[in-house]
């Protein structure tokens, strides 16, 4: 047993051996990664940088990068493992696109957060980069009027080195499988409607990360098993150092101050949402190959029950669903707070 001075010190070095090993599972995962076409090059110093991990994601693509490009991202970096869809070769004819192509396992490297930590680590060093999946789109007060470089001009000035978020999971009227408008119309339109909570969150030790849950997932399919639900905090945009590593998707961080900046909804500061696309229609179809493919949980077979409710097609709307309004409202709900960030440049 280690003595209470020395615990803390003791739990201090085995997180500094985590990170290092983090880090060099990030150096050597560049290996793998087969460069399609790499623009990065284009690259300037001011420049805010988006990182993305993905596989078959050629429905959501286009409103993808046309979201963050409006927000002010200047240059994609994409991994793709593998897609058979279109996904890369759509991909590598965007201008704005730098992209690899990984043909390893998605589960062995951490489910693509060592391929998304060797591109922060070879390309972010010094930018704010905004790490999200494809089936995420970063809303934030003001995001209509106020684009990224201003956000973070802001951040800089106030000494915040990162924004954290909520994922918000959007869901259609009806049964899953349908979406309530046209593929190519804005997400809120296709899937208009959220759970506004019932939200719970903790601290986690040694790590001090937070563990935020609830929402509809929870309540559709873990309502008898709610541990074990999906966690929807999340630490998207980070002014990035090449000494610092995400943990367990964005969900966390080493070293472990930076888990601090964000304590979930009801948090003052300012904070973001991830809208979540992950209930368009073809999330049906995704979670029948998941069965075979196994390969977005540790434990593929504790997690078999959530793909197979999924095809199952269920109605995930009931009388409290919110329909989604804008960055207001979900301010209004505390879903995200705004900080003394009134949209103005700071710098």
């Amino acid at each position: 047993m280690i003595g209470g001075g020395l615990w803390p010190a003791w739990q201090a070095y085995r997180l500094r051996w985590k990170r290092r090993e983090l880090l060099w599972r990030a150096h050597r995962a560049r290996h793998s990664l087969r460069p399609v076409t790499d623009r990065s090059a284009a690259i300037r110093p001011a420049n805010v940088l988006a990182v993305t991990t993905l596989r078959n994601e050629m429905p959501r693509l286009a409103g993808f990068l046309d979201h963050h490009r409006n927000l002010g991202v200047a240059h994609f970096l994409i991994v793709d493992n593998d897609s058979d869809d279109g996904s890369d070769h759509y991909l590598a004819d965007q201008p704005d696109v730098s992209l690899w192509r990984c043909s390893s396992s998605y589960r062995e490297a951490r489910f693509g957060l060592d391929w998304a930590n060797a591109l922060l680590m070879r390309h972010g060093h010094g930018h704010w980069c905004l790490t999200v999946d494809a089936d995420e789109l970063l809303v934030y007060p003001q995001h209509d009027t106020r684009p990224l470089p201003d956000l973070v001009d802001h951040l800089d000035n106030q000494g915040q080195p990162g924004l954290g978020a909520l994922m918000l999971d959007l869901y259609p009227s009806g049964p899953l499988g349908q979406a309530d408008a046209a593929p190519d119309r804005p997400l809120p339109e296709q899937l208009p409607w959220f759970d506004p909570g019932p939200y719970r969150w903790q601290r986690l030790q040694p790590r001090r990360n937070l563990w935020l849950q609830g929402g509809v997932r929870e309540r559709v399919f873990f309502a008898d098993a709610p541990r074990r639900a999906p966690t929807l905090n999340k630490l998207p945009l980070m002014r990035w150092n090449r000494r610092q590593v995400y943990v367990n998707s964005t969900h966390s961080m080493l070293p472990p101050r930076l888990n601090d900046l964000y304590d979930g909804p009801g948090d003052p500061r300012l904070s973001g949402v991830l809208l979540h696309s992950k209930f368009l229609p073809d999330i049906v179809e995704k979670s029948r190959l998941e069965l075979e493919r196994r390969q977005h949980f540790a434990d593929p077979d504790a997690y078999a029950f959530y793909h197979r409710a999924i095809v199952g097609q269920p109605v995930l709307r009931r009388p409290e669903s919110v329909k989604y309004e804008g960055w207001r409202q979900l301010v209004e709900l505390g879903l995200m707070g705004t900080g003394n960030w009134d949209g103005k440049r700071t710098g």
